[in-house]
Formats: C-alpha cells, structure tokens, sequence
C-alpha cells in the first residue's frame, strides 16, 4: 500500500496540532473557572483535634505526667464536644448536597468535566465528518492481531496490516501520548492531558458519586472513636530508663578503651 505524502500534510500534522491547541485552550479555560476553596476553620480545627489525639497514642516521648494530663484534657474536651465543627447536630452520616464546600467541589468537578467533554466531543465529529476511513501512518515495528481493532478504529477490513493506523486511532493515541508535551509546555500538574480528564469522568460517576455520599465519615462517631482508644492508651516512651542506657554505653566504652590500653 503507497500513503499520499499530502495525508501527512493535511490529515496528520493537522489532527495533532489541532489537539494540541485545544489541550492549551482546555488548561487555561479551566484555571480561569476554577475558584479557590474557601477554608472552613471549624472544619481544620476539627482535623487538627484528631491529628493531635492519633500523634498522643502513636508519639509519647514525653513525661508519664504530661501523657495524663493532655489524655485527659482531650478525653474532657471530645466527651463535651468542643472540638466539633457542629456539635448540635444530630448522629449520622453528614448530607453533602447540604454542604457548601461539598456544592463547590461538585460544581468544580462539574467544571473540569464540561471543560473536557465539549473540546473531545467537537474534535471527535470534525474527524469523523472529514478524515473518517483515512490511513494516516505505518508503524515501523510489527505487532500482533490483537492490536488491530485499536490501531484501525473505523475501518472494517481484514487483510489490511496490523501497523497502519486509521484517523480514528491516531486521535486516541494523541489523547493518551500527548501528556508528555503538555508538560513541556504548560508543566507539571496541567489540565490538558486527556487521561487525566478521563479519570476525572470516572470519579464524577453519578453512582460512584451516590456510594461516596452514603459513605461519607461521621464526626461524631470519629472523635467517639478516638475517645475510647485515648482511654485505654498507656504510655510508652523511648525516653523510660534513659539514663541507665547511657551509664552502661559509657561504662561499656571506658572497659574497652582500658583493654586498648592494656
């Protein structure tokens, strides 16, 4: 099979420069949109708490004395709810179509994915309303069968080489190979990449949205939880018995460097 020099020309340096393009347009399409999260400080102070009760069980290297009076004041402090973002709510698993910040994480996920499938989905119909059937490149490499119905998307031939490739199929492979360039271009952590924005689609999954509600933790129950493990938790530190660990290294230094001297 002889490919016409003019496909490179006009089918396939075209589809890969207009896909970079639109990955630069999609990026800075989506900084413009995003906002930034507001912080909520009885949210942080709530995570802090229990940071700071998980780091008492885990790290005690301080004194016996001091290990019983941040238990306990922690215990005191979960037990009347202080710490709570809202301690006047009932038990439960919180609704997050009821939380702001959880409606402006949704609606910047709703954001990104618009942002994603508007540009793939204008790409898509331009290549298949002008290139569709076109035989773009040869692969120089052999591959097996199983290759074929991913490189020859769109053309429906069995005698054909597995190592040509279809429009169809050099559009995929530029949405998952082109992360590399956006990189180059635009750095790391860019909203260009195809497969990122694929990830995303499967996170925003209306059932996978609907489990992760339904799963969504508890505070009430957490810091109840943390409460009975601060109960029951003993101290240990590294520091117990210190100073008899460092007369018997230094005595066990003194009787070697005396036998040296001997």
């Amino acid at each position: 099979m002889y490919l016409d020099p003019a496909i490179r020309d006009w089918v396939l340096v075209p589809i890969m420069a207009a896909m970079i393009l639109v990955g630069i347009l999609r990026h800075f399409a989506t900084m413009l949109l995003m906002t930034m999260p507001k912080q909520n400080l009885k949210a942080i102070r709530e995570g802090c708490a229990l940071t700071r009760a998980r780091m008492l069980r885990h790290n005690q290297d301080i004194t016996h004395t001091a290990f019983l009076q941040r238990r306990q004041y922690l215990v005191e402090a979960f037990e009347a709810k202080q710490y709570l973002k809202n301690p006047d709510a009932a038990g439960g698993a919180p609704n997050p179509m009821s939380d702001p910040a959880a409606m402006t994480n949704m609606m910047e996920g709703l954001k990104k994915n618009m942002m994603m499938v508007v540009p793939q989905t204008i790409i898509m119909a331009w290549i298949n309303f002008f290139f569709s059937g076109f035989i773009l490149i040869k692969l120089p490499f052999p591959l097996t069968l199983r290759f074929k119905s991913m490189l020859q998307a769109g053309i429906e031939t069995r005698d054909m080489d597995v190592t040509w490739v279809s429009s169809i199929s050099w559009y995929f492979l530029n949405l998952m190979g082109l992360q590399s360039i956006f990189t180059i271009i635009l750095g790391q952590g860019n909203s260009a990449g195809g497969m990122r924005d694929m990830q995303q689609m499967q996170q925003m999954n209306p059932a996978m949205m609907a489990a992760g509600a339904g799963q969504s933790p508890d505070a009430t129950a957490l810091f109840k939880s943390e409460r009975e493990f601060l109960e029951i938790a003993h101290h240990h530190s590294r520091l117990n018995g210190v100073e008899s660990r460092v007369l018997e290294l230094y005595k066990a230094n003194s009787i070697a460097s005396d036998k040296k001297r001997v």
